[in-house]
């Protein structure tokens, strides 16, 4: 063979050679990447080959599938009042994609999770149709309805409630929202739809419970509360605090002001918080400075972000302030933001006797045949406050609710605690406020609901927003669907 030549087909074999490689790493090592890559057709032509499964809210389904004139995509996605859902599922559309819950437990619903194997070779091999497993959470349908209907009409806003004891999630709702199976399919209509939603102005596929955060107002001041206990500034709620009026914040000449001629001077922490006294709370987050707040706020959750298992934004407390700042921050105003849903959960770790359990709202994954794949066991997150004092915090929020500004939250024959939050919006306090109410319920049989509500009520007038007169009436509808519904 002449040099030539020999060049020649060493250069072919290199070639066979870099093929064979090629697609034995195709095969073999990108083989599972590229069977869920989203932009490989197949993909979507496999997860809308027949039904999915459905997504279960006190043991009936909130989803469905319906049959398309699609010859590749024959089935797409339903839900049942799907406005009042979305904020728990997530969309799942073919033009789109998926989020929330349709998209993180995806492989469950298409019935491609790995611990489904047995069940779909099984399935196989008796000829029976593949099946998507089912999805069943925590949340309460009632509990849902109440938050939803409470909301609407409302401008913007959102509600969340958790058990406290076990940390899940029983309602979800975010206003304004939208309907999931508007998009659901694979045509331009879908498509126009899912723009128009996604640049709309109010936001509607915005899930303001988890991805929105306020600043949370008075409703702060619980927090700001449970510092003074914990860390020894105060330790009787029903003896006088060091509290000046009126009280200049430190290294200013600023006066920090309350809301209208309440009796705030000296006032004891339960009387501070019953008429919510700037003064008192702001003096308190000074006396105990930065460190010790963020500890505190830390300790509840704020700083990190959650996931339940939907992410949840990360509520803030800051970390670099001057002595005002921390004044301002310790009753819910300058940096402070939180989420409605961490704001749930600092009533729950609270009505819990000090112990934050975990938020989560999927119960359990099922199988097909209903067999269960995965259970979730509630999990402790933290201890923010000791037994003595959250009992101490309890009692004071059941007076704020019994004689202070939360009465409209009341349940005959219920004891309920609570906190409101009229919360500055805007530049210079331009806009509405945000209106807040963060509650619970306990009953004989222990702690059944801790509810977060805001109401970003724009057509209100402004003398007629607060917290009492907006969202304690829908936190008591939520705390009462749920107490009804475990009678």
């Amino acid at each position: 063979m002449n040099k030539p030549v020999r060049r020649v087909a060493i250069f072919c074999g290199l070639l066979v050679l870099a093929l064979l490689i090629r697609d034995n790493w195709l095969q073999y090592v990108q083989a599972d990447s590229l069977a869920k890559d989203t932009d490989n057709y197949r993909v979507t032509m496999e997860r809308y080959a027949q039904p999915r499964g459905d997504i279960i809210v006190d043991g009936k389904p909130i989803t469905g599938s319906t049959k398309t004139d699609d010859p590749d995509l024959k089935y797409k996605r339903t839900w049942k009042n799907g406005p009042m859902w979305s904020p728990v599922t997530g969309f799942a559309s073919q033009r789109i994609g998926a989020n929330q819950i349709e998209k993180i437990e995806d492989e469950v619903l298409t019935g491609n999770d790995d611990r489904l194997f047995f069940r779909r070779t099984l399935d196989m091999l008796t000829g029976k149709k593949k099946e998507g497993g089912n999805v069943v959470m925590t949340l309460n349908a009632d509990a849902q309805k109440a938050a939803y209907n409470g909301l609407k009409g409302r401008g913007k806003g959102a509600v969340a409630a958790i058990d406290p004891e076990t940390g899940a999630i029983l309602a979800l709702a975010s206003t304004p929202s939208y309907d999931p199976t508007t998009f659901a399919g694979n045509t331009n209509k879908d498509a126009e739809t899912f723009t128009k939603l996604d640049k709309d102005r109010d936001k509607p596929m915005l899930n303001r419970a988890l991805r929105e955060t306020y600043p949370p107002g008075s409703t702060f001041k619980v927090v700001t509360a449970a510092a003074a206990l914990e860390h020894g500034l105060y330790s009787d709620i029903d003896s006088k605090t060091r509290s000046p009026l009126p009280w200049v914040m430190p290294d200013t000449r600023t006066e920090l002001k309350n809301e209208g001629p309440i009796p705030c001077k000296n006032a004891t922490l339960r009387q501070a918080l019953r008429v919510s006294c700037n003064t008192v709370f702001g003096k308190i987050g000074s006396d105990l400075g930065k460190d010790k707040m963020r500890e505190t706020a830390e300790e509840f959750g704020f700083n990190e972000e959650q996931f339940v298992p939907v992410r949840s934004n990360a509520s803030n407390f800051p970390k670099e302030m001057d002595k005002p700042q921390t004044a301002l921050s310790s009753i819910g105003q300058f940096e402070t933001a939180a989420t409605p849903l961490q704001m749930a959960m600092v009533t729950a770790a609270i009505a819990n006797d000090g112990t934050l359990m975990e938020p989560y709202m999927v119960r359990e994954l099922q199988a097909p045949n209903l067999d269960v794949v995965e259970k979730h066991s509630p999990k402790e997150m933290g201890n923010p406050l000791s037994k003595e004092n959250a009992q101490k915090l309890q009692d004071m929020m059941q007076t704020v609710v019994n004689e202070g500004t939360g009465t409209r939250a009341k349940i005959p024959g219920v004891t309920v605690g609570g906190k409101t939050g009229t919360a500055q919006h805007g530049l210079n306090n331009s806009k509405n406020p945000y209106a807040w109410f963060i509650s619970y319920a306990k009953t004989d049989s222990g702690s059944p609901v801790a509810v977060a509500v805001v109401v970003e009520d724009s057509d209100a007038a402004r003398d007629d927003i607060s917290g009492g007169g907006l969202a304690a009436p829908i936190a008591r509808d939520v705390m009462k669907a749920v107490i009804d519904s475990k009678k």
